[in-house]
């Protein structure tokens, strides 16, 4: 049986804009696109070196337009140029997943409220960078999709849907990432009739129950001896694939925590890779201060 939203409502193919470069946002095209809505042009970010030569490389979004044949736009920055060849596009909606850029107000004026974004938080908590990560270290038992208006402020725009997904305390990041987005891009598809019919409400934000969350750094995935073995296997599933987690042995070099798990309350680490080495069972390993 077909998908009753498919095929009673599809987004007119000149008015829905895409601002996106991630494979977040890609998770979230490939939602949208089973349910046969496609945006009528992607904006992303340019090509840049990748990898240990250097190669100039597409970002995720742009792979993902070439592949369904839709027009690609890779602005250096969001400027005046910028915003003439996108108002002459005519766009009546904006989504932004995954982008990476924060929005001139200019933009904002121009969308008149009609900005929509995916958080993978329940809003107004883990605004900020690092909102899949967040749950997991704090150690909560459930996390969420918001779809918001962007405004002037940092995850701050009224909500517009908010669903709830229970967190097992095994989840780790790079998969509840896949899930939350591809939800996201779900529940944009769910609402854009109404949205696009003015027929939804969105409510603000509980300012004051607020949390914020920091751009990740190397040394956040150092394991420490004060560390209890909940936090370091809260460390290990939130830090994945980067910053990765690691510890220093007795003689200060760093060594890579590459599998672990966890079982009656003891974090049990399985193979690590010490400074200089290759992986190896971590049983065989001599030195640690874990």
């Amino acid at each position: 049986m077909s998908d009753p939203l498919a095929t009673s409502y599809k987004l007119p193919a000149t008015n829905a804009v895409f601002f996106g470069t991630s494979e977040e946002a890609v998770y979230a095209l490939d939602a949208l696109s089973l349910k046969e809505i496609l945006p009528s042009l992607i904006v992303t970010a340019p090509d840049r070196p990748v990898g240990r030569h250097f190669t100039i490389t597409p970002p995720p979004a742009k792979v993902w337009a070439q592949k369904n044949n839709i027009p690609v736009l890779q602005p250096e920055k969001l400027d005046n140029e910028f915003l003439s060849e996108l108002r002459a596009t005519n766009p009546q909606l904006l989504i932004v997943v995954g982008y990476g850029k924060i929005l001139p107000q200019a933009l904002i004026d121009m969308a008149k409220n009609q900005i929509i974004n995916v958080h993978p938080s329940l809003l107004p908590l883990y605004r900020g960078p690092t909102p899949i990560e967040g749950p997991i270290l704090a150690g909560d038992s459930e996390t969420g999709v918001t779809i918001m208006i962007i405004d002037s402020e940092v995850d701050h725009g009224p909500i517009v849907r908010q669903e709830k997904y229970s967190l097992s305390g095994k989840e780790i990041a790079p998969e509840l990432t896949k899930i939350l987005f591809t939800r996201g891009g779900e529940m944009i598809a769910e609402i854009l009739p109404d949205w696009i019919a003015e027929k939804i409400l969105p409510e603000a934000q509980d300012h004051t129950r607020a949390i914020y969350t920091k751009k990740l750094k190397k040394e956040d995935g150092e394991i420490r001896e004060e560390d209890d073995d909940e936090m370091r296997w809260r460390k290990y599933r939130a830090y994945q694939p980067w910053p990765g987690v690691f510890f220093f042995d007795k003689n200060g070099k760093r060594v890579k925590i590459t599998a672990a798990s966890f079982s009656e309350g003891k974090f049990i680490i399985e193979k690590v890779v010490p400074e200089g080495r290759n992986e190896i069972i971590y049983e065989k390993f001599p030195c640690s201060n874990v």
